[in-house]
């Protein structure tokens, strides 16, 4: 993995535009983990992915996340910064095998984690109970009661509820929750962080950024866009200085 250069912050933004939030995850490690193919960093687990992920934003942007939050009791907007090395050492669990186990209400079922090949088949899906019902008959790969053999969809809703529990507790950065607290009335509340959220809009942010920089460095001395963006963020800045 590497950290992201100003040209791939570009090739990014305009590559990952009309994509959803799965395609946009895999384009971006695709564009940093070269020595990975698109279809095994698919096949990662959510929490895996989401782990490369927290990584790179250390390695591009540094160790913070400064995100934004209303309150849903008063509508102040909160202000919030998360550490992620402390997520990362948090939730420091690696699944140790492809295929996992679970007993529950006298069922067993062996499944493995969702990945993001799961996540783009229910990324259209309006119905809550219909994506879970699909993401359930794509992982769960085996089900007995005693000595019989039983279909995904015969999972009681109890052992679905225990394997969501088992799948957390195997995979945590596939769900980060974060506890804020409004200082204004002193509610407090759980959000869920959305990383590839969080890259798209401080991404977004930086091209739009770097667009201008190479319209004025262009008109000024009449250089390429890419020998624009081969300098460092410090020397352009130090030429738009002279410019204007």
């Amino acid at each position: 993995m590497h950290p992201l250069s100003a040209r791939d912050v570009l090739n990014f933004w305009e590559r990952a535009e009309s994509q959803n939030s799965v395609n946009r995850a895999l384009t971006l490690l695709g564009v940093a983990c070269p020595e990975m193919t698109r279809e095994e960093i698919a096949e990662l687990s959510i929490g895996r992915r989401n782990g490369l992920l927290m990584t790179l934003w250390e390695l591009t942007f540094g160790p913070h996340l400064h995100g934004y939050g209303e309150c849903p009791e008063c509508c102040k907007r909160l202000e919030f910064t998360v550490n992620v090395p402390d997520l990362h050492s948090a939730n420091a669990v690696e699944p140790s095998k492809s295929e996992l186990a679970l007993t529950a209400e006298g069922f067993e079922a062996q499944f493995r984690l969702p990945n993001s090949v799961d996540l783009v088949e229910v990324a259209d899906c309006n119905d809550v109970d219909a994506a879970r019902s699909i993401l359930v008959r794509r992982c769960v790969l085996r089900t007995r009661q005693g000595d019989t053999e039983i279909a995904a969809e015969e999972l009681a809703e109890p052992v679905i509820a225990e394997l969501a529990n088992y799948i957390l507790e195997n995979d945590p950065l596939s769900e980060v929750q974060l506890d804020l607290h409004c200082p204004e009335c002193g509610n407090c509340w759980a959000s869920f962080l959305d990383i590839v959220s969080f890259f798209w809009a401080e991404i977004s942010a930086q091209a739009k950024h770097l667009l201008h920089e190479i319209h004025s460095l262009a008109r000024a001395y009449g250089w390429r866009e890419a020998d624009i963006l081969a300098m460092s963020a410090r020397r352009r800045q130090l030429y738009l200085e002279m410019v204007t």
